[in-house]
């Protein structure tokens, strides 16, 4: 006797046949991630791993229909905030919301030292983690450990120390190192300092991947600076979050910069960046402090601030305009009526949220500055956050089309969705980044093509990072997929509601696994940890 396949025996019996796939995406335009148009496709899943691309007739346990929408590889957060917040939850709805599956930490470094970095990426696999995640480890993590966090030169014996602190950090799996070189004690490391840790991140095909020591009047310099860590410490160079955040020159800094970059890479430096689309940068409002004052550290910086005669001094230098250690974003701003109080840490500030510290000052009949600094002060050890409206749109236009940059949202995922980022700042990039390029930058202003855009998000920065598994969509990788429907997707949030949740950005899929549904999340901890092998 002839047996029958079993798919044959079952519908015999009147049973459906058992489902082929895990997942089956139906009737789908498929964008590939490399910048190719879409093709009408549909795409199944199994295992985590995408099987078939093309008509698919077996069936999945979940069958998702496209029709009308797109399909595309997950987002990847080229500067994500969230190493520390992952350890506590490590949902990450608000990345997962916007599509992203992806996340590259690190601006800071770790929140542990070289040494257990290994034991904490264990942690996050152990407690799960919605979204795959890698980092890079701070230069100034290792300076602080050697040597404190104070000003100084290190000796020849704290620069061996440090570098094997970060041989140790890349051998445990970090992608490079990196640094914040307009924030304290990082701008006490000078640039031949960086050269010795970048040697060390390039033995491993790493990165020094930097916050520049200014993003303003002084960018090209700092442009320079950052190249010149690349091409002595033979390693690759990612900036972060490029801008050109001086409102005085806006329209002039910017097309000299990225001529730098270009060049740069037409002699053979690997230099790329990432940048966001607001025309505000957000941070902690002691960046309006001028950093000598920290020079003896954090403790004795803060004490120092009581001083009236100090006080007196700063603000002289504040109405001065930057030093040459000293990035001065209040002048980048065009004054303190471009920076706006976000995140006081103290209830009786909140009826100030979101107005600027010079209506701060006259509603209290004091200096700006006093406020600014007395807010900043008393919120420690948390914090205190403003924002800074120091970019131009056309400046930010002309960066997007570069075709080596990449898109990141310089925020954490939130503990919970719907409150303030890890960072407890409500800026709206945030929540909502890579919907904003989709809705803004491509459907409604034509800056970048659809095909191009998802390409920064997925294709480029999966290639620049070296994860050859995912960033497009082929048979055989990593099944991390967003559909999106291009028609609506849109950032809900906004600088008036900062948390609001995008639209549009119907089912995210991370490693096989379905964690946004419909736009609302599954609860799935289907993340992985991302290791750069040395």
């Amino acid at each position: 006797m002839r047996l029958l396949p079993l798919a044959a025996s079952l519908l015999l019996l009147g049973a459906s046949p058992a489902p082929q796939y895990d997942i089956v995406i139906r009737h789908g335009h498929v964008l590939d991630g490399a910048g190719n148009p879409w093709v009408a496709a549909d795409i199944a899943i199994k295992d985590g791993r995408i099987a078939r691309i093309g008509a698919v007739d077996g069936a999945g346990r979940r069958e998702i229909d496209a029709t009308g929408l797109y399909v595309s590889p997950g987002f990847i957060d080229m500067m994500d905030q969230s190493g520390e917040v992952l350890l506590k939850s490590g949902g990450a709805e608000n990345k997962l919301r916007m599509g992203v599956t992806t996340l590259i930490a690190g601006e800071g470094g770790t929140p542990v030292d070289a040494a257990k970095i290994t034991a904490y990426f264990t942690q996050l696999e152990r407690q799960g983690i919605a979204v795959n995640f890698g980092t890079y480890y701070s230069a100034a993590q290792a300076r602080v450990k050697v040597m404190g966090d104070g000003a100084g030169h290190p000796s020849a014996a704290q620069l061996d120390a440090m570098r094997h602190e970060v041989a140790a950090a890349m051998h445990a799996g970090v992608f490079g190192i990196s640094s914040a070189l307009i924030y304290s004690p990082d701008t006490f490391q000078s640039t031949d300092d960086l050269i010795a840790l970048a040697k060390e991140s390039g033995k491993c095909g790493g990165f020094y991947a930097t916050h520049m020591r200014d993003e303003s009047a002084k960018i090209l310099s700092a442009i320079d600076e950052a190249i010149r860590i690349g091409e002595d410490g033979r390693v690759k160079v990612e900036i972060f979050h490029l801008k050109a955040a001086f409102q005085p020159l806006a329209g002039k800094l910017m097309p000299q910069a990225l001529a730098r970059i270009a060049a740069a890479r037409d002699r053979g430096v690997d230099v790329a960046a990432d940048v966001y689309p607001y025309t505000a940068g957000g941070t902690g409002i002691d960046i309006t402090i001028p950093t000598w004052v920290f020079a003896d550290g954090q403790t004795k910086g803060w004490e120092r601030l009581k001083d009236p005669a100090i006080r007196a001094r700063l603000k002289r230098e504040v109405a001065a305009g930057s030093q040459p250690d000293w990035s001065n974003l209040v002048e980048a701003s065009g004054g303190w009526d471009h920076v706006v109080l976000a995140n006081a840490f103290d209830p009786k500030y909140d009826k100030y949220d979101g107005q600027s510290f010079a209506a701060i000052g006259k509603a209290l009949g004091r200096d700006p500055e006093d406020v600014a600094w007395d807010i900043a002060g008393a919120a420690l050890p948390n914090r205190a956050m403003a924002l800074f409206f120091m970019m131009d749109e056309g400046d930010i236009d002309l960066a997007l089309k570069q075709p080596w940059t990449s898109i990141g949202t310089d925020a954490g995922a939130s503990a919970k969705f719907g409150e303030m980022d890890a960072l407890g700042l409500p800026h709206p990039r945030a929540y909502g980044t890579f919907p904003r390029i989709l809705g803004v930058y491509a459907r409604d202003r034509g800056v970048l093509t659809l095909p191009d855009a998802v390409r920064k998000m997925t294709s480029w920065p999966a290639a620049r990072m070296g994860l050859a598994d995912r960033g497009v969509l082929r048979e055989g990788l990593r099944a991390d997929l967003v559909v999106f429907d291009y028609a609506k997707v849109a950032a809900g949030s906004d600088w008036a509601h900062p948390m609001a949740p995008p639209v549009g950005i119907e089912d995210v899929i991370v490693n096989g696994v379905l964690a946004v549904d419909r736009e609302r999340a599954t609860g799935s901890r289907s993340g992985m940890v991302l290791r750069h092998r040395c």
